[in-house]
């Protein structure tokens, strides 16, 4: 079976998520091992941002088979992110080449950072104790630029590499470049793992039929909006609606309950829960979803919830 990957998104999947989601839907994910991520390690005011090391230190993360994923612009962060990252005892790291959002890929990171991948191949040498792999797009405006870079890309020592087969331009829109996608696997030495449009278990079934060389899945917003994509996927089978609602409601309250133990405030709790929401519409319908959005005070919120059924 295909190794199965948590894509980080940022406000979705931090440490607490991470975990509660590994325990709900562990027994039928055991079959498949899920492997983690954490949203993107990046510098603030030339050092790593504080959240960013507690999400990865986090107690929470004990049990969890978590790589943290770093984002930087120039060689010299890529090294201030690594040895900090080395010195909270992380052994394996993911390198962000694939991030599409202009704010980051005007500073060259994210997709932007393909270019500078002589210059971390370089830098990635001198740590011979740490597994890199990597996650990109196959370009920013084209979708062959990767062929400039695989070249470098192939000369690293990374255990893994991750497409999301659009350009960082289309961002999550538009047709995904398949036939690109398929000739970089060819070319690619390393193994390498596919990221895009994975929203039911039928989705993986057929990429990894179409791509017999694929060494893994990736689901980032498919997995957020149906929890159980992987442990269906794992399963062998698609749950019905009652299950797959069931556990993602246990999923939501424990996460929620969570929220209230930790956080200060309705306000701060309710910003912090209803992303869980945010691409759900197909599994908990769009009366409970917009209502979920809407919901300004904890009894709305709680009377949203209430809709979903």
């Amino acid at each position: 079976m295909t190794t199965l990957h948590a894509a980080p998104l940022q406000g979705h999947t931090d440490a607490a998520w991470r975990r509660l989601h590994s325990e709900i839907y562990g027994d039928c994910q055991r079959a498949a091992a899920v492997t983690y991520y954490t949203p993107f390690v990046r510098l603030e005011k030339n050092d790593p941002r504080r959240h960013d090391m507690r999400d990865f230190t986090s107690p929470l993360n004990e049990g969890v088979d978590l790589i943290p994923q770093i984002i930087f612009g120039t060689a010299e962060e890529f090294r201030r992110l690594v040895d900090s990252l080395v010195a909270a005892g992380a052994g394996r790291i993911n390198l962000n080449c694939g991030c599409p959002f202009p704010l980051q890929t005007a500073r060259g990171r994210g997709a932007a950072s393909l270019a500078l991948l002589p210059d971390i191949a370089s830098v990635m040498a001198e740590y011979t104790s740490v597994d890199f792999s990597l996650k990109m797009r196959p370009g920013m405006t084209r979708p062959d630029e990767w062929r400039a870079v695989v070249d470098t890309i192939n000369g690293m020592p990374l255990t893994a590499v991750t497409m999301h087969p659009r350009t960082a331009k289309q961002q999550y829109r538009g047709e995904l470049h398949r036939e690109e996608f398929a000739a970089f696997l060819s070319e690619c030495r390393h193994p390498v793992i596919f990221n895009g449009d994975l929203l039911v278990p039928a989705d993986i079934d057929t990429v990894t039929e179409s791509y017999p060389g694929l060494a893994g899945v990736m689901a980032g917003r498919g997995l957020v909006g149906r929890p159980s994509l992987f442990a269906e996927y794992a399963g062998g089978g698609e749950w019905d609606r009652a299950r797959r609602l069931d556990a993602m409601l246990r999923l939501h309250d424990r996460l929620y309950a969570h929220y209230c133990r930790t956080l200060c405030g309705d306000s701060q709790i309710l910003s912090k829960i209803k992303p869980f929401w945010e691409y759900s519409e197909a599994e908990i319908g769009r009366k409970a979803w917009k209502a979920l959005h809407k919901a300004m005070t904890p009894a709305k919120y709680r009377a949203a919830l209430s809709m979903i059924g």
